[in-house]
């Protein structure tokens, strides 16, 4: 994460893409899972933005930082960046629900939302998580913008990827 100011900052995605990150008077603020405030996010912080995205700008509803000492996946799989114009590149890996279609579900917010999109960005760092999606099976679907794939990523009642389309 580059400079930070008391409206924003800049952030590079694993994937080299350039986000630009909105803080309001309403924006929240975690260290891990405790609360924290706007001064947790530092220059060099590893950084989950909540928020409302427009293109490559987030307005952050809320913000969490990752404690030092975090860890990754080490079988994080690969993330194919997005490019204007590029095809996506159409696979799955892994457990798909059987009866997935993309729309359905309900979108989730806070703990829950935290926890699926943690796992999921450390199994496939570098996209941009918009949303999570609560399946009728009780399973996740986050959804991961600013690559071209995965574009869905598949996430359990506790918390684990299962698949990736």
């Amino acid at each position: 994460m580059g400079n930070v100011s008391t409206s924003g900052f800049t952030l590079t995605t694993s994937a080299g893409q350039k986000v630009t990150v909105k803080q309001t008077s309403s924006t929240t603020y975690k260290k891990g899972t405790a609360s924290a405030s706007a001064s947790a996010v530092t220059a060099g912080s590893n950084v989950l933005v909540l928020g409302t995205t427009d293109q490559t700008t987030i307005t952050a509803a809320q913000i969490v930082v990752q404690p030092t000492g975090g860890t990754t996946s080490s079988t994080a799989a690969q993330v194919v960046p997005f490019k204007q114009g590029a095809p996506s590149t159409a696979k799955s890996v892994g457990q798909v629900p059987a009866d997935y279609a993309e729309g359905s579900g309900s979108v989730v917010k806070g703990t829950t939302a935290y926890q699926a999109a943690q796992a999921a960005l450390t199994d496939y760092p570098g996209g941009v998580v918009d949303r999570v999606v609560k399946l009728s099976d009780g399973t996740y679907e986050v959804h991961n913008i600013g690559v071209n794939w995965p574009h869905h990523v598949f996430v359990n009642k506790d918390f684990k990827v299962t698949g990736a389309n």
